[in-house]
């Protein structure tokens, strides 16, 4: 498959992501070119991977996860397929943007006996100015429900409190605590192969516990409008992540710094 082939959205999936803020799309792609790439990023990260820690002796969040951050700027071909056209003109046409910017990728590889990603939202975490933001979330097979899938709740970036909370247990309890006594709709579903969900910065979400012996294998790219504007950090969190993944970009000023580059434009 060609990576930079477009994939059309009709208005129906622009409406249905507008109002829920999630979305899951079928044959993003196909099962020859996640191959492909699925075992680039894997080896990238057995290769950058330094937890050796046993899964007991972690805390929540060291559970869930081993997370490694901007494989693009690592490997060639891994670049090539996070920096995709696909990819990009569908975060465009979701954030109903002129063009997407990578905020920064992360693979997200779920161990076997792996626990729970606890409730929460991206943009607690992020010095951006508005929530034209949208993370493709692409495992690179198929996930099953024990596997521990992505879950969203839909249409939950209407509510404010729980945005201040880091991810945790915490945030965890107090979060699905709140999402109990409101009516929006608790999506848990497996993945098929080629399937890809895209979510926005505030809607709320988590995923299982990994109950099976296979590694669950996600490649994530956060995305932001081409415009996007740094504001002033409102957290410790928020302050590092201009650092980290926004450096030299000025408050006020359009992100564009060169681990920033556009990926897709009209």
């Amino acid at each position: 498959m060609n990576i930079n082939q477009p994939y059309e959205l009709s208005q129906e999936q622009i409406d249905f992501y507008q109002k829920n803020r999630y979305i899951k799309l079928k044959n993003v792609f196909d099962a020859e070119t996640l191959a492909y790439y699925g075992e680039k990023i894997a080896q990238k990260v057995n290769e950058l991977n330094n937890q050796d820690q046993p899964l007991d002796a972690r805390d929540t969040y060291g559970k869930a996860f081993l997370q490694i951050f901007n494989l693009w700027r690592e490997d060639e071909t891994i670049k090539e397929f996070v920096l995709s056209q696909r990819l990009g003109k569908i975060a465009a046409d979701l954030m109903q943007a002129d063009g997407a910017r990578i905020y920064h990728d992360q693979a997200l590889f779920k161990e076997g006996g792996g626990g729970i990603t606890p409730w929460h939202a991206d943009q607690y975490y992020w010095p951006l100015a508005t929530d034209k933001t949208v993370t493709a979330w692409i495992p690179l097979q198929a996930i099953p429900l024990e596997m521990g899938p992505l879950e969203f709740s839909a249409g939950s970036h209407a509510i404010v409190e729980g945005r201040e909370l880091a991810i945790s247990d915490d945030s965890e309890k107090l979060i699905a605590q709140k999402l109990r006594v409101t009516d929006f709709e608790h999506v848990i579903e497996p993945f098929d192969l080629g399937e890809v969900s895209f979510h926005s910065g505030w809607v709320f979400h988590r995923a299982g516990a990994n109950q099976t012996d296979q590694m669950r294998k996600v490649m994530t790219v956060i995305y932001m409008d081409k415009d996007m504007i740094l504001k002033e950090p409102e957290n410790e969190n928020q302050r590092k992540d201009w650092e980290v993944w926004c450096p030299g970009a000025k408050v006020g000023e359009v992100i564009n710094t060169e681990i920033n580059p556009i990926c897709y434009q009209k």
